[in-house]
């Protein structure tokens, strides 16, 4: 009964709108829909990095928003994760999506739909090309330029066809070709920094000159396309690539470095038009450089750049506490001693839980499937350096959801604890992924404080913490 009435607000919207005479009659636009297995009860749509507003789910997990004014171009719609939408006056958008497997059930219909169902489309034909991606670093410059030359070429008969059977607007079409193009740009950036890698090894080619035209067609400051994801995520490879012109005779290629962020900031300084994405570039590079950061005086000079480059002072507060929180994080220090929870409900201080050398690691009850190998991993690593503890924290705030977790899959309860206050402990400890772990030695020292448990590196770390 429900989608029934909310079909029928949408045909009422759309008929209200069409019948008013004008093509951008509509000032605003309704955004709405459902959400299958929601992972809370609310949506977020924001626009230009900015959210206009939370809206919270009915009782039947439906949402539905107006946005009064309507500038046109990319929103964003969010619920854990996220995907980009194109909104227009007199647009009715509903949206259905699982959050199991999100961006391939996500569909739209109403008012708009079609350009979105458009978009979605390209974006799942990106996705696959990307995971064949590394097959393709092997063949030679031309081949792989008549490689992506040809898939360019396929998306853009895919449009001839959609704008054949659609009415698009000449900002929809702008999108889409910078979908398209962007996309293959970043794709052809990557293959210069994945040969870029291997002069590690002697076993880079020489790339022609004739590559690099594509550059001459890059917008440095498009303000219709700073905040979608082709484009943006463009900008950070060919910025990469030009970062590393800067030091290659004198370090390998590493996103990760000082060297490379530092030399990046400028570039990004020099080069982008646009403050808005020169701010957003900066943020983004910097903020991800503090994240995997392991020298606090680095990390302290790298703040200090941002600050002289950026000039968004909320950016300039949210990278301060991250600069901060990640300095204490650096090997030598104590673990910040946050609070856990037992499998008995009671509380402890993450200190005291440290017996000798552990390796702190976590994960989420959202996906069994990462729950299960990171628990499978921990185990065999266990067995195998048994010096160590290695201790799972839930970063859930569902106590029962975890339990029943713990005594279902069996997992060893001295070794399992959950954040008591998870906001806090995220700060304090940079839980940016459930891939991370640290290790620590038995006083709490930090050895490492953002490895990959997965990662062969980890056991070369472990044997070498042991043998000093």
């Amino acid at each position: 009964m429900i989608k029934k009435i909310l079909l029928l607000c949408t045909f009422l919207l759309i008929l209200s709108c069409n019948n008013s005479g004008k093509q951008d009659s509509c000032g605003s636009a309704w955004i709405g829909g459902e959400i299958v297995n929601p992972k809370n009860n609310f949506v977020t749509i924001s626009h230009n990095r900015n959210i206009i507003d939370t809206v919270f789910l009915d009782g039947n997990n439906f949402f539905r928003y107006k946005i009064e004014q309507v500038d046109p171009g990319i929103y964003f719609f969010q619920h854990f994760e996220y995907q980009a939408l194109y909104i227009e006056p007199g647009d009715s958008i509903m949206l259905r999506v699982n959050t199991i497997e999100f961006d391939e059930s996500l569909s739209y219909s109403g008012k708009g739909a079609e350009k979105n169902n458009f978009l979605m489309e390209l974006f799942l034909l990106n996705e696959q090309v990307d995971g064949n991606l590394p097959t393709y670093y092997n063949i030679s410059p031309s081949d792989f330029e008549i490689k992506m030359d040809s898939i360019r070429q396929s998306r853009l008969d895919l449009f001839k066809l959609f704008m054949e059977g659609n009415e698009i607007s000449k900002g929809y079409e702008a999108i889409v070709n910078a979908a398209i193009d962007y996309g293959i740009y970043s794709k052809k950036e990557l293959y210069i920094s994945a040969n870029a890698k291997r002069q590690l090894y002697d076993e880079n080619i020489d790339i022609p000159e004739a590559f690099f035209a594509f550059r001459k067609n890059i917008d440095l400051g498009n303000e219709p396309l700073r905040n979608y994801y082709p484009y943006f995520r463009f900008l950070g490879y060919y910025l990469d690539n030009l970062a590393f012109e800067k030091y290659k005779g004198e370090a390998p290629f590493d996103r990760q470095s000082f060297t490379h962020n530092f030399h990046k900031a400028y570039i990004i300084d020099s080069l982008i038009t646009n403050d808005s994405l020169k701010n957003s570039l900066l943020r983004n590079s910097v903020g991800g450089y503090f994240l995997n950061g392991d020298n606090a005086q680095e990390e302290a000079k790298m703040l200090e750049v941002f600050k002289s480059l950026n000039t968004s002072p909320a950016d300039h507060r949210e990278l301060i506490a991250l600069g901060e929180a990640t300095m204490k994080l650096v090997p030598g220090n104590n673990i910040p001693n946050v609070t856990l929870l037992t499998t008995d409900n009671t509380v402890k201080d993450l200190h005291t839980v440290i017996k000798k050398p552990t390796v702190i690691y976590f994960w989420s009850s959202q996906s069994a499937k990462h729950y299960r190998k990171i628990h499978t991993r921990a185990n065999e690593l266990r067995s195998k350096y048994p010096e160590f503890n290695f201790i799972g924290i839930n970063v859930d705030d569902h106590f029962k959801k975890w339990m029943r977790i713990v005594e279902n899959s069996r997992y060893t309860p001295q070794f399992e604890y959950q954040f008591e206050n998870f906001d806090d402990a995220e700060m304090k400890l940079l839980v940016n992924s459930v891939n991370k772990s640290m290790v620590v030695n038995p006083k709490g020292i930090i050895l490492d404080g953002n490895t990959n448990i997965f990662g062969l590196e980890i056991e070369q770390q472990l044997l070498g913490f042991l043998n000093k």
